[in-house]
């Protein structure tokens, strides 16, 4: 099986809102919605797990009501970190699911995932037993220790931004939080850092600067843009 992991358990305090980035309605339509509509809909994808913040789960069954999220199965609580988070989803998933079982871990707050970069991620897993997506950085990028004076440029072409949905069976990543434990690795800031951090191959998949990440207020402008902008194309054909 495909299954879905969305991380939504986090509290988005750097959007400014008074409630969590994930729910914020954008068009009349909670933004945690548009991230599981690409999934409701995507042919390959069996099941959902949310990791949800505390004290939202009830409001979250009752959007996935309306709006007919029939794949969605299991809701548990985010941990104090996207690594907790992570590890709540797959404690639970470990209780219905086989090892061999692709989950694909993405965030809530990514709404605009298309099926395309779903589907290039799935057949990157397929290949090679892993998938990150990613994109090209195409900035000028300085390294700096104060943050305030340039101290060296780094080679653009060998960086990559990484994206979700990150894609690794179960077993892999029970695996790897149980060796993270063991070796006292508490702060990965995805499953792709604590797979490469374990010397795990990571292999990538493309992504798309439209699979942007809601983080600030500006976000929510470009996001919201976005939407109006696909909304006049499909009226003109």
């Amino acid at each position: 099986m495909n299954i879905a992991l969305i991380i939504a358990g986090g509290k988005g305090e750097r959007t400014k809102q008074d409630i969590p980035k994930q729910f914020l309605h954008i068009e009349n339509k909670p933004l945690i919605i548009y991230t599981l509509e690409s999934f409701e809909t995507h042919p390959a994808i069996d099941k959902i797990l949310v990791v949800c913040l505390e004290g939202w789960h009830s409001i979250l069954w009752a959007y996935a009501n309306q709006y007919n999220i029939s794949k969605l199965q299991w809701m548990v609580n985010g941990g104090e970190s996207g690594h907790d988070s992570i590890h709540n989803g797959i404690m639970e998933l470990k209780k219905y699911c086989t090892k061999t079982d692709a989950i694909l871990i993405h965030d809530a707050n990514r709404g605009l995932v298309s099926h395309e970069i779903i589907s290039n991620g799935i057949s990157t897993y397929e290949k090679y037993g892993n998938a990150v997506t990613v994109i090209p950085c195409t900035e000028v990028v300085f390294r700096s220790a104060d943050g305030q004076i340039a101290e060296e440029e780094v080679p653009r072409n060998v960086l990559f931004r990484t994206q979700t949905p990150q894609i690794f069976s179960l077993g892999k990543l029970c695996w790897a939080h149980e060796e993270a434990e063991r070796q006292n690795i508490t702060s990965p800031l995805a499953a792709c850092s604590l797979m490469q951090a374990l010397g795990e191959p990571v292999y990538f998949s493309w992504g798309s600067e439209k699979n942007i990440k809601i983080t600030t207020t500006d976000d929510i402008d470009i996001f919201r843009a976005m939407l109006n902008l696909s909304d006049n194309m499909s009226l003109k054909k």
